[in-house]
């Protein structure tokens, strides 16, 4: 069996190498910590199983080396993290976050592994960097220290300590074979997913990934391309919703297997048509509703059977009507989940219903599916910007002619600078409500929010609202109906905000069935510029959309926080409004505001999700092994236990300066 050093040379010489099936680095710097702890303690930290063949260049993450090559099936991250901390810089097939290995510490007194923290290590040369222990020759590592010893038996004691670990190399790890290079890539995956018990198994589209990968090279590299560019516009989708796409542009089914008779050519012509389809998509959003970023975005997976649509009419649809039609079933879609629950199942339906109809049988086949599409009050009886009716006060707000409160501006598209950034406000503003005795869920009602202009957000501030909504309708007449806000000026008050919601949903129902209204009949005042056709060519989003223009409010800068945290205190970043999807079908069966897929520590800790109370969305992630906090003070509870903390005496048992960082970056105390 072969020692570590061994097998980090033949990962540096590509004799081992990872297949393209295979995700990238997810382990954390706790995981890697526990590692070389083992390692150094002489615990078992298993080995590794291999798939020694003659592979096409597809096959290998990084190009193949010529000869037979051995494709890690399990040990990736054991692999990725003795290389990352041992050589000091990542394999060639690494795809993840580098800082999981970068700046591992060794302590020559405690004989403890820990990532650097300039608090506690920069002024104790008892802290030596692990890398250089592995890079360098003992010696020097140990004249390093010896100015700072004063006793010669502790500094051979350090000596020996350091050579202890710098014999790690030579520790001897399990590496178990499959032969046979006429396995094919369904019989490895089918081993992979065996063996890798304690990992993520790969799904429908990782299988239908590495298909295309065996014949394809750079079929991966060129997905993420083009979802970095998309990403890069404000647009973040997911490689297995683009694989979707492409699917359905080449074969017009919904299925990943259709996808395995596929050339490379064939593929790649897809890709670029499926690319093409939804540029023109996101445009036409934008020109007609005014959907700017892709966290007003209604749906994703609603794009998929109009990209075959707009692929085979060559790359648009010039007739306004049929864009209109489109931009109908499209929103309906949206507010009605119509893929959140079968989603390959009823995006088949769909292309064969657009086969046999066109858009108008897809328009009957929602309204026979939903009973009535029309859009009532209680519609809008939901909370948060997780909701599906959020994104329609943005599109509402652009296209039907809403004004700022503050100077009577028109909030319509192709507003750009200052004036231009619309900013989410809450119209009886949340500290009156709070003040008041009302709950979280009332205080982020839907029908508590407009958009206005982040100056003239800042301006109300917490204003009462029978004070300000007097003000702004004396300086400007009209401009509380253009946000659909009742003028009933009894229904402006904290104690009658209750009635105030429901006199706002209905307002906003009346709106949303407006705005349907001019989309299927063809109705004025649905673009902003009606001088010229909407979306009239194909173009990239990259040169038609502008910077998104919506500003966060506090609640969301609340979520970027988390995320920025995450990475000053090492945990695994998390994913916004993550959709958890069903591993075969694709089915999305919950959205997040916040999720860990793998958990805050990969690997080691269970995934996590922030989301908005949702009974269905619970009891998906709870058949899935997920926890999940319908409150930001709650997930700030579970990463206060994770980092060491004394609730009940708010003792800091592990390292004070990330425990600080999160109370002071979240402004939320400690549970008492």
């Amino acid at each position: 069996m072969p020692t570590i050093s061994a097998i980090l040379n033949q990962v540096a010489c590509k004799d081992y190498a990872l297949p393209e099936f295979q995700r990238g680095f997810v382990w954390g710097r706790d995981d890697v910590r526990r590692l070389f702890e083992s390692l150094y303690r002489e615990f078992p930290v298993g080995g590794f199983l291999v798939w020694t063949t003659m592979p096409d260049e597809a096959m290998v993450r990084g190009g193949a080396p010529a000869g037979a090559v051995k494709l890690l099936l399990d040990g990736q991250q054991r692999a990725t993290s003795l290389y990352g901390v041992m050589r000091g810089q990542a394999p060639e097939f690494f795809r993840g976050d580098k800082r999981a290995f970068t700046d591992l510490y060794f302590n020559v007194r405690d004989q403890t592994f820990e990532f650097y923290g300039p608090v506690k290590m920069r002024d104790d040369p008892l802290w030596v960097s692990a890398t250089n222990v592995f890079e360098s020759k003992l010696t020097d590592v140990v004249k390093s220290l010896a100015p700072h010893i004063n006793e010669p038996d502790q500094l051979l004691e350090y000596q020996v300590r350091l050579a202890k670990l710098r014999d790690l190399e030579k520790v001897i790890l399990p590496v178990e074979e499959i032969g046979g290079g006429e396995r094919d890539i369904d019989e490895v995956v089918e081993i992979f997913n065996r063996v890798n018990t304690g990992g993520t198994k790969l799904s429908s589209a990782d299988i239908a990934l590495a298909r295309v990968c065996a014949h394809s090279p750079d079929a991966r590299d060129k997905l993420s391309s083009r979802l970095r560019a998309w990403s890069q516009a404000g647009f973040r989708f997911r490689l297995e919703w683009l694989l979707r796409c492409v699917t359905v542009v080449a074969t017009g089914k919904a299925s990943y297997n259709s996808l395995g008779p596929l050339s490379p050519s064939e593929f790649f012509d897809a890709l670029k048509k499926a690319e093409q389809s939804i540029d023109y998509l996101l445009n036409l959003l934008h020109d007609w509703l005014g959907i700017d970023d892709g966290r007003i975005l209604p749906s994703s997976y609603a794009l998929i059977v109009p990209a075959l649509l707009v692929a085979r009419s060559g790359g648009s649809v010039t007739d306004a009507d049929e864009q209109r039609q489109v931009l109908f079933w499209y929103l309906h879609c949206a507010m009605w989940g119509r893929y959140s629950g079968s989603t390959e199942t009823r995006i088949q339906r769909d292309l064969e219903t657009l086969d046999a109809g066109g858009v108008e049988g897809l328009i009957t086949e929602l309204d026979q599916w939903r009973g009535s599409l029309e859009v009532r009050p209680e519609d809008f009886d939901n909370w948060s910007i997780g909701a599906r009716f959020y994104p329609l006060l943005y599109i509402l707000t652009r296209v039907l002619d809403a004004r700022n409160l503050c100077d009577n501006l028109r909030l319509h598209l192709g507003k750009f600078g200052i004036k231009g950034q619309l900013q989410l406000h809450h119209i009886f503003p949340k500290k009156r409500l709070y003040e008041a005795g009302y709950n979280k869920t009332q205080v982020n009602a839907l029908a508590n929010f407009c958009f206005l202009t982040a100056e003239c957000n800042q301006k109300i501030g917490a204003a009462r609202p029978e004070v300000y909504f007097a003000e702004c309708e004396a300086n400007n007449p009209g401009v509380l109906k253009s946000h659909w806000i009742p003028e009933d000026t009894e229904l402006w008050s904290v104690d009658r905000y209750p009635d105030f919601l429901a006199a706002r949903r209905s307002l906003l129902a009346d709106a949303t069935n407006e705005l349907l209204s001019r989309l299927r009949t063809g109705g004025p005042g649905i673009q902003a510029d009606e001088t010229e056709p909407a979306a009239q060519h194909a173009t990239t989003v990259d040169d038609e959309i502008p910077e998104p223009q919506t500003a966060r409010d506090d609640e969301e800068d609340e979520i970027a926080g988390i995320v920025t945290l995450a990475g000053r205190l090492g945990i695994a970043p998390p994913e916004p409004h993550y959709e958890v999807c069903d591993d075969e079908t694709g089915d999305v069966l919950a959205t997040t505001d916040l999720a860990w897929p793998q958990g805050v520590q990969p690997g080691r800790t269970q995934p996590i999700a922030l989301l908005a109370p949702d009974h269905g969305a619970e009891t998906h992630l709870g058949e899935r092994g997920w926890s999940f906090f319908t409150s930001k003070q709650r997930l700030v509870w579970y990463l206060e236990r994770l980092l060491g903390i004394d609730i009940d005496g708010d003792e800091i048992i592990g390292e004070v300066e990330p425990a600080d960082i999160l109370r002071q970056s979240l402004g939320t105390p400690g549970p008492r």
